[in-house]
């Protein structure tokens, strides 16, 4: 993933973290007596009855200073993690990623990520009353931080489980797709042979419509198809692909 994609990631990891922590509930308290044998026990709860909420578009800036800061002070290999880097790099791997979900963030690593924050950030948290001090800020973005990270770390997933509701190049939702092996198979050993991706990648796929399909068959051969024309972005970045996904995607029939 690049750091752009992953920006978007943390954002949203961040977001939930800040909105829940926004969100300011009144209380009343209860107090009734529970007769527990020959004893009265008195039990005190909390019944939370509303929630005052921050501004939607106030909250939203906000948001996006405090990850747009914090997201540019990581450190480089932080910012461009994914799973095809942690499959290259073992050390990698042990520095970002828990034995278990239930395993916190090396304390090293996280303290090394948190001293390079900008003081803006851990102030402005704490001023908002989001922390309760400066001093507070590890404790919070350490589970935002292995959100983050086991999003970019998440292996890719079966290709069944991808298909999307329009093409995904000419974007018309109301015509049948059928799955585009982005790498052919046919040459699939040559691929692995050559080194020219990780086996990992080779059933990707995109869901294209029958005509975009064949046009990206048309545009050229398998072998170039997987060495260049690997991804969906890659194919989109064409302008004669742009040009036919314009036009083709003003063509409509009636249904029968």
């Amino acid at each position: 993933m690049t750091s752009h994609e992953n920006y978007g990631i943390f954002r949203e990891c961040l977001s939930s973290a800040i909105v829940a922590r926004s969100e300011k509930p009144t209380s009343k308290r209860r107090t009734k007596v529970k007769r527990n044998g020959r004893k009265e026990v008195t039990v005190t709860k909390t019944e939370f009855v509303s929630s005052e909420r921050a501004n939607p578009e106030e909250l939203a800036e906000f948001i996006d200073f405090i990850a747009s800061e914090t997201f540019d002070s990581f450190p480089e290999d932080l910012k461009t993690l994914s799973y095809a880097e942690i499959q290259h790099d073992a050390d990698l791997a042990k520095k970002y990623i828990p034995l278990d979900k239930d395993t916190p963030l090396d304390r090293a690593v996280l303290d090394s990520i948190c001293i390079v924050t900008p003081v803006d950030v851990t102030d402005s948290l704490s001023v908002y009353g989001l922390i309760p001090d400066s001093a507070d800020f590890p404790d919070f973005i350490s589970p935002v931080l292995l959100e983050y990270i086991s999003s970019v770390t998440t292996g890719p997933p079966a290709w069944s489980t991808t298909k999307t509701d329009a093409c995904e190049i000419c974007e018309r939702d109301w015509i049948p797709l059928s799955y585009h092996h982005l790498i052919p198979r046919g040459v699939h050993a040559k691929v692995m042979k050559k080194g020219w991706h990780d086996e990992w990648m080779l059933n990707s796929v995109a869901w294209l419509c029958r005509a975009c399909h064949s046009f990206v068959h048309r545009m050229a051969g398998n072998e170039e198809l997987a060495r260049e024309w690997f991804t969906v972005e890659r194919i989109m970045e064409r302008e004669d692909v742009r040009d036919w996904a314009n036009w083709v995607g003003r063509v409509r029939w009636k249904a029968t």
